[in-house]
C-alpha cells in the first residue's frame, strides 16, 4: 500500500464517528417523523438526506482556510463534516423541526443561521445549524458535531439549481443569471407565503368545531 492510500485510509478511520453521528441523527429523525405522523396525522418532513464529507474535500476546505491538513485541523475547524438536509412543505414546519431537535436532551445547539427570515443578498433562504451529539464507542463518548439544513421543497429546488449553475459557470455566474435566480428566488418565496397561507387556512377549517343541533 502506498503512502497516499495509507494517508486517505487514515482519514476514512479517523472520521468514522461522524459516519456514527449521522446514524444517531438520523435515528432522531425518523422517530420525531413517525410519532408526528402517528399523533398528528401530519409529518413536517417530506425528505431527510444525510451525507458525509470526502477526504479530499475536507483537505481542499483546510487549504481554503489556511490550515494545516491534518486530521486534527478537520475535526477542530470543519463542522460541516457530518451533514443532513430535512425538506418540509411548509415553512412553518422547519421551525417545527427545529425546536423538537433543540429539546432533544442529547443534542446541543452550537450555532443557528436562519437565512429565511434573514436571506443571502443572492436570494438564497434555508434554516442552518450546528448540534453536537453524543456518540457512544466502545471506551469512550465523542461529542460530534453534525450540521443540519432544514428547507422547504421550493427552497431546496432552488438551492439546487443555483449550485449547478455556480459550477457550470466555475464560481463567476454572468450578472444576467445573477438577476434571473434571484427574481426565481424571490418567486419561491412568493410561492411558499402562499401555500403557507393556504395550509393555515385548511387546519383552521380542521380544527373549527362543528355545532350541536339540540332537538
Amino acid at each position: 500500500m502506498n503512502a497516499l492510500q495509507k494517508r486517505f485510509n487514515d482519514w476514512k478511520n479517523g472520521l468514522l464517528v461522524y459516519k456514527f453521528a449521522l446514524d444517531e441523527i438520523d435515528t432522531k429523525l425518523s422517530i420525531l417523523s413517525e410519532e408526528f405522523e402517528f399523533i398528528h396525522n401530519h409529518n413536517p418532513m417530506e425528505h431527510v438526506k444525510s451525507r458525509l464529507k470526502e477526504p479530499n474535500s475536507i483537505m481542499d476546505k483546510l487549504k481554503r482556510k489556511g490550515l494545516e491538513v491534518t486530521l486534527f485541523n478537520a475535526r477542530e475547524h470543519v463542522r460541516d463534516i457530518a451533514g443532513v438536509r430535512v425538506t418540509c412543505s411548509f415553512v412553518a414546519d422547519i421551525y417545527k423541526v427545529y425546536h423538537m431537535l433543540s429539546k432533544q436532551d442529547d443534542i446541543k445547539v452550537l450555532e443557528v443561521k436562519d437565512y429565511i427570515n434573514y436571506p443571502k443578498p443572492n436570494g438564497y433562504r434555508s434554516f442552518h445549524l450546528i448540534v453536537e451529539v453524543p456518540v457512544f464507542l466502545a471506551s469512550s463518548t465523542e461529542r460530534v458535531p453534525v450540521e443540519i439544513q432544514i428547507r422547504t421543497i421550493a427552497m431546496d429546488t432552488w438551492a439546487s439549481l443555483e449550485h449547478k449553475i455556480f459550477y457550470k459557470y466555475d464560481q463567476e455566474i454572468p450578472e444576467e443569471l445573477k438577476d434571473e435566480l434571484k427574481q426565481a428566488a424571490d418567486t419561491v418565496r412568493a410561492l411558499d407565503d402562499k401555500m403557507e397561507s393556504i395550509h393555515t387556512r385548511v387546519e383552521k377549517e380542521k380544527h373549527k368545531v362543528t355545532p350541536t343541533i339540540l332537538k
